[in-house]
């Protein structure tokens, strides 16, 4: 559980740095962003680890419908990471939502508490849940009023909901892969 705690702490913390430092972060310039990426990279590592390691004791037992809700919740969260894309131009929901990125995070994190009673998941999922509320809270307080942008075609619109499922397919096929059951 500890490998798990301090994954958690590393990824809020290198993500973070930038909002909660920002002149230190400056000065030290664009060489620090490779280390951000390395701490990054081993919050994952560490977070993996330390989730598959951990004892598993259960705080609650999740009715069977959670799965069908988490499923439902998981393809709103991909397709509003989906909606993230690249700057310039977004489909309807970017053009609505500042943040759609963290916000497919903390439906993520709340869809995967849903269906996970045990310690390990409130830890990493509630840890996440936590630092992307943190995360919006402080790049709303630092960059002032958001001005939405400009709408895409709906070509592109077309193009994320593809994107969203073809993504999620592969993601429940790794789960699938991992011995987690993502349909029930």
């Amino acid at each position: 559980m500890a490998l798990l705690i301090a994954g958690v702490l590393l990824w809020s913390g290198a993500h973070l740095f930038k909002r909660l430092a920002p002149d230190t972060r400056a000065r030290m310039g664009d060489p620090v962003r490779g280390a951000v990426a390395v701490a990054v990279l081993a919050s994952v590592v560490m977070m993996i680890f330390g989730y598959r390691g951990a004892e598993t004791s259960f705080l609650w037992l999740a009715p069977a419908w959670t799965v069908h809700l988490n499923n439902l919740v998981m393809v709103v969260a991909f397709y509003l990471f989906a909606v993230s894309g690249p700057k310039g131009a977004k489909v309807w929901l970017g053009t609505k939502l500042r943040h759609p990125q963290l916000t497919a995070i903390i439906l993520w994190a709340v869809a995967h508490l849903l269906v996970n009673g045990d310690g390990k998941s409130v830890v990493l999922f509630g840890g996440l849940l936590i630092w992307a509320v943190i995360e919006i809270v402080l790049i709303n307080r630092q960059a002032g009023a958001w001005t939405p942008p400009p709408r895409a075609p709906a070509k592109k619109e077309v193009t994320t909901v593809v994107i969203t499922l073809v993504v999620l397919v592969v993601v429940m096929l790794i789960h699938n892969w991992l011995g987690v059951r993502p349909w029930g």
